[in-house]
């Protein structure tokens, strides 16, 4: 198992911008599946935490944790933390690509190819 890097330290400006284009690319992804009825994903965005409701229902939340300057991922599978180590954001426990994660957890829960990528 690969263990994750440290962090590259941000200021709490580029952390929030940062986290921001990341929350902004999971809704335009889920925006033009729907535009192109690939599959309706629900969003919902509360300031940093954004839920993506499937149409089984099932859901996945992505939030922002700037006391760690972090985001975490909650699927149906389980909960991972993410740290931004040298432009990506890397699971904490196994240096894992976030996008690669959400993407696989978001083609379990839709039961069909779906992939998330940084903007």
């Amino acid at each position: 198992m690969t263990q994750c890097p440290p962090a590259t330290p941000l200021s709490d400006a580029d952390y929030q911008r940062i986290g921001g284009q990341v929350l902004a690319s999971i809704e335009a992804a889920a925006d033009r599946w729907l535009q192109d009825d690939v599959i309706d994903i629900d969003t919902h965005r509360t300031g940093g935490l954004l839920e993506l409701v499937f149409p089984n229902d099932s859901r996945i939340v992505v939030n922002l944790q700037p006391p760690l300057q972090e985001i975490w991922l909650a699927a149906r599978a389980g909960g991972y933390h993410y740290r931004h180590v040298q432009g990506r954001w890397l699971d904490t426990r196994d240096a894992s690509d976030f996008f690669e994660a959400l993407s696989r957890h978001a083609s379990d829960q839709g039961s069909r190819e779906l992939r998330f990528a940084p903007s």
